[in-house]
């Protein structure tokens, strides 16, 4: 079975096309640039926000399959960039041009700030509201709805990746496990929060064999992609602090908490475990040790 996946070169899509292509799927990512060591028949450059370059890699490639991963993703920008609409109008267009083509299992990115945040901060795809909070979201929101109606014919299978908090190498410098490993390892201070709200990390390698787990199956619908377990961020910190012997680098409550931000935001994994049947194979501290050393290497 041939697969597409766009994003394959970023943080997500490496591990996603590695345990694809360990599933036993022929994986052609698409993208402005190549994924590390990729050969040239697999992979194919291509500006999905560019007129008619959906239907162009789509007739190219003619998947089986649609693993759609990329999006705008700069860290303290994507949350508001413009160019989120633009992303949810392109991604519609990739879809239906992959299904006139013979795709009929599509799985696309979603994210957990799709979720109305409930007071014990467990969020579940069957029982947690939804809302709209930043244009990121609001736009993953206004593609999921317009794919589900264009699924409802039966034509494609569709599931939706809600993705909580990942972390690990290759990860962009300024996300939180990197900008303090980054510090620490550099001898310098660790400007962080209080850090007493809770998220759901889930190592980037997990990540993308749940994603490729979740695209190899028949299950329908959102989907946590997660680990299922809250901690905090101040805890991540110390743990980042201790594994890279520098703890007294590590300074909480340096920089101002953001406003308004949820205490808890942690998923339920029920459909993740038992339906997909996904196991995770790295654990928080092997991870968070495995992210440290990356940086020391020099990332």
């Amino acid at each position: 079975m041939r697969v597409l996946l766009t994003g394959g070169g970023g943080f997500l899509g490496r591990p996603a096309r590695a345990a694809l292509r360990a599933r036993g799927y022929e994986v052609i990512a698409a993208g402005r640039s190549p994924p590390a060591g990729s050969a040239p028949r697999d992979w194919r450059a291509c500006d999905l926000l560019a007129a008619g370059e959906a239907d162009r890699v789509a007739r190219e490639c003619r998947p089986d399959m649609l693993v759609h991963l990329a999006w705008t993703s700069q860290p303290g920008k994507f949350w508001t960039d413009p160019v989120n609409a633009q992303w949810a109008e392109a991604s519609l267009r990739l879809v239906r041009a992959c299904a006139e083509v013979g795709a009929r299992r599509i799985c696309v990115a979603g994210t957990s700030y799709e979720y109305d945040w409930p007071a014990d901060g467990d969020c579940g795809e069957e029982n947690t509201p939804l809302a709209r909070h930043t244009p990121y979201d609001t736009a993953k929101a206004d593609l999921r709805v317009a794919l589900s109606s264009f699924a409802g014919d039966g034509k494609i299978s569709l599931a939706w990746a809600r993705l909580f908090y990942s972390f690990g190498p290759d990860e962009h410098p300024d996300r939180l496990v990197a900008s303090v490993a980054r510090a620490l390892v550099a001898g310098k201070p660790a400007l962080c929060s209080s850090g007493r709200v809770v998220r759901d990390f889930m190592d980037s390698r997990d990540a993308g064999a749940a994603l490729a787990a979740l695209a190899a199956s028949h299950v329908e619908g959102p989907v946590n992609i997660a680990s299922g377990r809250g901690v905090s961020v101040a805890d991540i910190a110390e743990k980042l602090g201790r594994i890279a012997g520098r703890s007294e680098l590590v300074k909480l409550g340096a920089l101002p908490d953001r406003p308004a931000e949820p205490a808890r935001i942690v998923a339920d994994i029920g459909r993740l475990t038992r339906e997909v049947g996904f196991v995770a194979g790295h654990g928080l501290d092997e991870g968070l040790a495995d992210a440290v050393d990356f940086w020391r290497r020099g990332g």
